[in-house]
């Protein structure tokens, strides 16, 4: 008998392992999937640890162990073997937003601790005058930037935000719960960029997502974003593409508002009657987002000499214009696509510093003295513990047999660009506005979407820019400006998980 008993027991011991669940499939530790505070499915209306997928702590995970993981807010549930999915994702849901990633980008699971974290990110690339700086450059990406990934099993891209990660370095994917607001929905979009009321028939470059290649990044909450934002400012100062993406955050923030009256454009005030200086107001958060109007950022003068007046550029003085954004919380500063030959009259006696007009000046030395200009400016008159700065760097045009105004067209274009033989070269005037930030003493955020703008040659305006009346009309493209919803979203997406990344005032991690 007592043999009979050790022989039962030996089978026990030898059988009970092998129902228990496999535990190395995953591995979490102290990480939670919480509803959003403001949302209208969240009872608790304080702020939790983690906001919209944004974490204190590195998640990564096995390739060989996950093979179809699936969390869900409040639960967790494993699969072996094959799933029903094809396309053998990991998915990830983190309230407002899903993460998609291939389960070929996923490498063994450790979790860090802030403190962890903060060391081993003590030595990243981030400099401590420019940051957020995207190390784009003529011929380092070598592989295709929309159907390859460069993420590797030994440099995996990571669930989540996180300050070493680059988040201009990526590729478009494709993205059907884009756009962040219906088309034909925002009604405070310039006609211009309202691709969709010109009779623009497809409606797929609304539909792509940017995917940076080291981490995944929030899609922009508009209701945490507005809550962050309470009681401040927002201002983009700039061209018309800062216009372009000033009204693309006006919308994405309009959209979450239930009585759209409370969304205003200011008028009447003082400060606001100045020429290009507009406002929108957000009355259930007392925020405001505004546009300031300077193409160069430096000011437009003119100049009397022997010959009569002429109009001139002020090399040396910062546009005046530019006086109107210093008390506010987030700057978004811009300029480059007007310092051409053509729009500088080709840059004779056109540039004047003091008293003194270049009889003659290279448009790159111009910008150069310009951006100089502008930096001293912020240096001297910005309090960067108050305000958070950030420079949008240039976005790239498509005009094909032509540029603006000798016929240039892209109306024909209908998907990015995956080729990466067919991108541009790395505009001189980034390479130059880099130069000048890394001589700063302020620290200023880099948003470089150069790159991830050159793949988009199928979301501009093109002929659906205007009502087309006349054969000028129609020969006449808008190839540099972007389509709305479109191209700008994705940059106020970038901003939103730059703010978060950088973790300054309401923009720490609670």
């Amino acid at each position: 008998m007592l043999f009979s008993f050790s022989l039962l027991v030996a089978l026990y011991l030898l059988i009970f392992p092998l129902l228990l669940p496999n535990k190395s499939i995953l591995v979490v530790s102290n990480f939670k999937f919480l509803h959003h505070p403001f949302s209208s499915s969240s009872s608790n209306k304080t702020r939790p640890a983690n906001v919209s997928g944004i974490h204190n702590e590195t998640l990564l995970t096995d390739v060989e162990n996950i093979k179809n993981a699936s969390l869900h807010v409040g639960e967790q549930s494993f699969q072996k073997g094959n799933s029903e999915d094809s396309n053998n994702r990991t998915v990830v849901t983190f309230s407002d937003s899903t993460l998609q990633r291939n389960s070929s980008d996923i490498v063994k699971g450790k979790c860090f601790s802030d403190e962890e974290h903060r060391n081993n990110t003590e030595n990243s690339s981030f400099s401590p005058k420019i940051q957020n700086v995207g190390n784009f450059s003529e011929g380092k990406h070598e592989q295709d930037s929309i159907e390859k990934s460069n993420t590797s099993l030994t440099n995996p891209r990571k669930i989540g935000l996180y300050k070493d990660c680059d988040l201009f370095d990526g590729k478009w994917v494709r993205d059907d719960s884009k756009p962040l607001y219906p088309l034909g929905s925002c009604p405070h979009i310039d006609k211009s960029f309202n691709c969709h009321l010109h009779g623009r028939p497809d409606r797929d470059y609304t539909k792509w997502r940017w995917q940076p290649n080291g981490c995944d990044i929030p899609r922009l909450n508009a209701t945490d974003f507005l809550e962050r934002l309470r009681g401040q400012r927002l201002v983009y100062v700039g061209d018309s593409l800062n216009r372009n993406m000033w009204e693309s955050m006006v919308c994405i923030l309009r959209q979450s508002i239930g009585n759209k009256k409370r969304v205003y454009e200011i008028t009447g005030r003082t400060e606001f009657k100045k020429k290009g200086v507009y406002s929108f107001r957000f009355e259930d958060y007392n925020c405001s987002v505004d546009f300031t109007v300077a193409p160069f950022m430096v000011r437009e003068s003119s100049f009397r000499g022997k010959n009569g007046t002429f109009e001139t550029l002020r090399l040396d003085l910062m546009d005046k214009a530019a006086s109107t954004c210093q008390d506010a919380e987030i700057i978004v500063f811009n300029t480059g696509h007007w310092w051409t030959h053509d729009k500088t009259s080709r840059g004779e006696e056109y540039y004047q510093e003091g008293n003194h007009v270049h009889p003659k000046l290279d448009v790159l030395v111009a910008y150069r003295k310009a951006l100089t200009t502008w930096a001293w400016w912020v240096d001297q008159n910005i309090d960067t513990n108050r305000t958070q700065v950030f420079f949008r760097g240039y976005s790239q045009s498509h005009f094909s047999g032509g540029q603006w105004n000798s016929g240039g067209q892209c109306d024909r274009e209908s998907e990015p660009i995956f080729n990466e033989t067919y991108l541009q070269r790395y505009p001189a005037k980034m390479r130059v506005a880099e130069e000048v930030m890394q001589k700063m003493t302020s620290p200023v955020s880099y948003m470089n979407i150069t790159r991830l703008t050159d793949y988009r040659k199928d979301a501009h305006p093109s002929i659906y820019r205007m009502k087309h009346e006349s054969e000028a009309e129609w020969n006449s493209q808008d190839c540099s400006h972007w389509c709305l919803p479109g191209v700008p979203d994705t940059w106020n997406e970038l901003l939103y998980a730059s703010l978060l990344q950088l973790g300054k005032g309401t923009w720490k991690s609670l």
